[in-house]
């Protein structure tokens, strides 16, 4: 088993600057902007004497609002190289949302872009910014608005020398709080996740060695950076070993397939929405993905049709599956490129090295035996520094040392774990216990069905009843009955959905993720 690594995230990058320093760091494509790790390493000092002139320093909290561009990849390294932490912000927010966010988190400084999709983020800032005395600086990198350039931001760098700049990254430490996230997404109340140097810049260096990536290695990361999938498990996983990132500006699925083609990416990850998005573009089977042997499958349940897909139409033989959440920096469990096809569809692989786990029923509170259903629960580097400003939500998270996930999980005695559900999307029919998962995964076998969720909804007979919530392929026509026929002597009768819903379209966050809450809220409306 490797050691820790005991770098703060400059550090990190530094290191691999020494040893890949002519290699190709960053590409993107479409965009035609490339570096070298030396090019990329000189390009943060240059911005991170920025931030210092503008008159940031160590723990102060800057945000960052804007999808995968360049600067968000410079801000990432420059913000930790003078010990500032990074609050990064959910592209789908709206006005209420980021205030409630830059206040919260008392963030001085924003960086943000002008729109993204139809939202005018300058409107919103506009609206929002006399209610947040704290936020000092205000910096558009697309640089058309009355605020402050990028531009202008970065000839401020003129005025701090290089020693200013050592003497900031010398005072730095490896447990020092570098990164917050505001997990939100799926169940609607947002906390701010304080991550260390040493929780990402290890999370990074384990999912790489899982994934056997190397130097040699061309990731293509279409997953959103202000989730730890994309500035950990894609932007943090590479730099640890020197591989070349290639970063999607704004997901699109044509956009990933011609950069896989053009750049000879041996490596994509994504969520199963992303993949399945890739599988089914008109013109798939004409880009050339020969040259993709691994990635990462993660960010929600992964369909297990969906997973063989990705192996034989796309060709990633060494697909991997990783489990984790925000507050574990994110990975506990990865599957490994060995590991079979079924132990990748049927579960989420094993512990990470340096990580503790276990199963924990939840009504005795005791540790579950092989096979049986409880909690999981983690322990070890990953773990959190807390929820900021929030020590009774951080107390509830973190007892004697142990993460509780909230996610239902089994283990074999192999040590291989299955993610089962959330204690909170548990359906309980007339005393049943009903795990959405497990229909969800049968119904994927329905060829017309291209996505498929499953909510309870309240009854007064039985306390709730099973409602299939399904998004049918293009061209495809199915009834509700045929679905219910579909299950009859496969399911349990109490499993099988009495209520079945077709949408064109699951309410998303931004990383991909499906809001089974607001889901659930839209069905109940219909319900009633």
């Amino acid at each position: 088993m490797k050691p820790l690594l005991e770098l703060t995230v400059g550090e990190l990058l530094k290191e691999s600057t020494k040893k890949f320093g002519h290699q190709e760091a960053v590409i993107y494509s479409e965009q035609n902007i490339r570096y070298t790790y030396a090019e990329f390493y000189q390009e943060t000092s240059r911005v991170a004497k920025a931030l210092l002139a503008t008159g940031l320093k160590k723990g102060d909290h800057i945000a960052i609002w804007a999808t995968n561009v360049p600067e968000w990849l410079l801000l990432q390294f420059a913000a930790a190289r003078i010990g500032a932490v990074l609050v990064t912000l959910n592209t789908s927010y709206q006005s209420s949302e980021l205030e409630y966010v830059l206040s919260h988190s008392d963030t001085t400084a924003l960086f943000f872009i002008d729109e993204f999709k139809s939202t005018s983020y300058t409107s919103i800032i506009t609206s929002i910014e006399h209610n947040l005395p704290k936020l000092k600086h205000l910096i558009n990198l697309s640089g058309s608005s009355e605020h402050t350039s990028w531009n202008e931001f970065l000839m401020s760098s003129l005025m701090v020398s290089d020693e200013v700049l050592d003497k900031h990254e010398q005072s730095l430490h490896i447990h020092d709080v570098i990164n917050m996230q505001y997990t939100s997404g799926t169940t609607g109340f947002p906390k701010g996740v304080m991550l260390s140097h040493h929780n990402i810049v290890n999370n990074g260096f384990l999912v790489a060695q899982s994934m056997k990536l190397t130097n040699e290695d061309r990731l293509c990361i279409p997953v959103p950076f202000f989730h730890c999938f994309g500035c950990v498990l894609g932007v943090l996983a590479c730099v640890s070993v020197g591989a070349t990132m290639l970063p999607i500006i704004e997901f699109q699925p044509a956009s990933v397939l011609r950069t896989v083609e053009n750049e000879k990416c041996t490596a994509l990850h994504g969520v199963p929405t992303m993949f399945i998005a890739e599988l089914n573009t008109l013109d798939f089977h004409q880009y050339d993905l020969s040259t993709l042997r691994t990635g990462i499958m993660a960010g929600s349940n992964c369909p297990a049709e969906v997973m063989k897909r990705v192996i034989h139409d796309m060709g990633i033989n060494e697909i991997t599956i990783a489990y984790g959440q925000t507050e574990t920096s994110p990975v506990i469990t990865q599957t490994t490129p060995t590991d079979s096809i079924e132990r990748r569809v049927q579960t989420v692989g094993k512990v990470h090295n340096h990580v503790q786990i276990q199963i924990i029923n939840p009504v005795t509170g005791k540790p579950a035996s092989f096979g049986e259903q409880g909690e999981l629960c983690a322990k070890g580097y990953l773990t959190m520094k807390g929820y900021y400003k929030m020590p009774e939500e951080t107390e509830k998270t973190i007892v004697e040392g142990w993460l509780h996930t909230g996610d239902l999980a089994t283990i074999d005695k192999d040590g291989y774990v299955k993610i089962t559900g959330r204690l909170k999307d548990m359906i309980i029919r007339g005393g049943e216990n009903i795990y959405p998962r497990e229909i969800e995964e049968f119904l994927y076998r329905i060829p017309e069905v291209e996505d498929v969720q499953i909510v309870g909804i309240p009854d007064p007979k039985y306390g709730e009843r099973v409602a299939a919530c399904i998004k049918l392929k293009q061209h495809s026509f199915l009834t509700a009955q045929e679905i219910k026929d579909f299950c009859k002597g496969k399911l349990a009768h109490f499993k099988i959905p009495e209520h079945i819903y077709f949408i064109d379209d699951f309410p998303m966050t931004a990383s991909g993720k499906i809001q089974k809450y607001k889901l659930k809220e839209k069905i109940v409306a219909l319900y009633k």
